[in-house]
């Protein structure tokens, strides 16, 4: 299939990819985990794996069943996403682009043989090696670059200044077991207050706390099976921006054009032979 580009994961960052490829006319399939863990769900195009469906800002994915419920669904001009951690997909389908928005900060098993253009987000990659093109994806006066030799910055750990706050805004499952929510995305927040309950197997419920004050903009699906040290919840101190909870990040948007770039300008060097 022409102009087919495969997307590898379908968190919010990948969403913001995934939904600027899709606009600009791209076939697009995404590929996914069998569970999904992302915090920012209602900008995630992955929870379409549970859920059937998931809709972007007037962009809707949908679940396919197999690769080729999926090939029907790119010819009727929709988004499929299926549920293929090994990216089996990509072989079988033979792309012209694979991107690997995972954002693991390692790479999971993506290489230059899988398509004419492999484009990885973040650290993980090294450009010319395991793929052709890294985007950076540490926030900062690089945001976005398209790196063509070398790899993007290595991973700090800690999460990118809102307002001056970073690991504070973050929240990680003290133990093992399955979390259930009790506040929900968008919501108010003040430090202390109760987000979830995590159930143990021993029987112990273990709370999960407001870290600081502010807006609840991710929580990781409910009656998810966690592991100690997983994010879970993320908190955005700007209590002002509630409805960003629902919408694509910044962020997100910024590595989705650099994502077009990449392969807006390989196409036209392929198509053409002309550098620019």
């Amino acid at each position: 299939m022409g102009d087919l580009i495969i997307v590898r994961g379908g968190g919010d960052i990948a969403t913001g990819t995934i939904h600027r490829l899709y606009r600009s006319g791209f076939n697009v399939l995404v590929l996914e985990a069998e569970a999904p863990c992302a915090i920012r769900r209602e900008a995630a195009f992955c929870e379409a794996v549970y859920e059937g469906s998931k809709e972007v800002e007037g962009v809707l994915c949908e679940r396919a069943d197999s690769v080729s419920h999926a090939c029907r669904m790119l010819k009727e001009g929709r988004l499929p996403i299926l549920a293929d951690p090994q990216g089996k997909a990509i072989m079988e389908l033979k792309p012209e682009v694979v991107v690997d928005a995972i954002l693991a900060k390692k790479n999971l098993g993506t290489n230059r043989k899988m398509a004419l253009l492999t484009i990885g987000l973040g650290p993980g990659f090294t450009a010319g090696q395991d793929v052709d093109v890294v985007i950076e994806t540490m926030r900062g006066h690089d945001l976005g670059r398209l790196i063509y030799q070398g790899s993007a910055m290595a991973d700090t750990k800690v999460p990118g200044s809102i307002m001056g706050v970073t690991d504070k805004r973050v929240i990680y499952a003290g133990t093992d077991g399955k979390i259930r929510n009790i506040a929900r995305i968008g919501d108010h927040v003040k430090q202390g207050d109760p987000l979830a309950l995590i159930e143990t197997a021993d029987g112990r419920q273990v709370q999960v706390k407001a870290s600081i004050d502010g807006v609840l903009r991710g929580i990781i699906r409910n009656w998810y099976e966690v592991k100690r040290g997983l994010k879970i919840a993320d908190i955005d101190p700007r209590e002002e921006e509630q409805k960003n909870c629902f919408t694509i990040s910044d962020k997100a948007r910024c590595i989705a054009g650099s994502v077009l770039e990449a392969a807006a300008n390989w196409k036209f060097r392929f198509c053409t032979g002309k550098l620019r």
